[in-house]
């Protein structure tokens, strides 16, 4: 239904409000996940927790330092997706983030809105993620044919965003009530993680913490799953040959 609303209402390019602070932060995003994952994994293996439990909580912290780092960037993409004039009024990317900070600042207020949910998403997301993908591969065995090998770290890849994504996406309702438009102008109903949570719970009933999961799975389950791919062969490659 929401496919059908913009094409009709935004035509084609409703669906690319918003494109340039995901282009902006994916590079550094992916970067800062990858390389803390790595980081914390290393750090973690000191200590006496078992591998795969230390997998997860090295997910964990990759998910935090990650969220820190995105979060302005989300909090400009919401409110630029929110907008729904046309394109003709829509302010550009550099206009929204400069509206924003002068309007309330860099804080929880401002370009840093709703960081506690982005904190639990990301978080969430990235301890089931690298946890379940890396334990998960060390359990069955390998196959010596490529294409059956590619297809199996798939589909694994698949199911590690799939979970991942029905895990934490009440992390994901919040954080885009906070940074989205409240219900009523000039009043915060939406104001921190948790109680967010509790009020559309309270209010919508809690199947509505799962509301925008099918486009979620549809976004974060493939796509989780070429982002490990890509981050395996290339770093396979790279080791063999740097």
């Amino acid at each position: 239904d929401c496919f059908f609303v913009i094409s009709e209402k935004e035509m084609m390019l409703g669906f690319y409000k918003g494109i340039l602070p995901p282009i902006l932060a994916e590079t550094p995003k992916r970067a800062v996940k990858f390389f803390t994952f790595e980081q914390y994994k290393k750090l973690l293996s000191f200590t006496p927790l078992s591998s795969g439990l230390a997998l997860s909580v090295a997910g964990l912290g990759s998910g935090l330092t990650e969220a820190i780092v995105v979060n302005p960037f989300e909090v400009v993409k919401v409110s630029l997706q929110a907008n729904r004039d046309a394109f003709t009024v829509q302010p550009s990317t550099f206009a929204q983030a400069r509206y924003i900070i002068s309007a309330n600042g860099f804080g929880l207020k401002g370009l840093n809105k709703g960081l506690t949910s982005t904190l639990g998403r990301h978080g969430v997301f990235n301890m089931i993620y690298f946890g379940f993908y890396f334990n998960v591969k060390d359990m069955i065995p390998a196959s010596q044919d490529p294409t059956w090998e590619f297809l199996r770290k798939f589909a694994i890849g698949l199911a590690s965003g799939t979970i991942s994504s029905c895990v934490n996406i009440p992390f994901d309702v919040a954080k885009s009530r906070i940074q989205g438009p409240q219900p009523v102008p000039g009043e915060i109903k939406y104001r921190s993680c948790f109680q967010t949570m509790a009020l559309v719970y309270r209010e919508e009933g809690y199947l509505a913490l799962y509301k925008g999961l099918i486009p979620k799975i549809m976004r974060l389950g493939p796509g989780g799953a070429v982002m490990l791919l890509v981050y395996e062969y290339t770093y396979g490659w790279l080791q063999k040959n740097w």
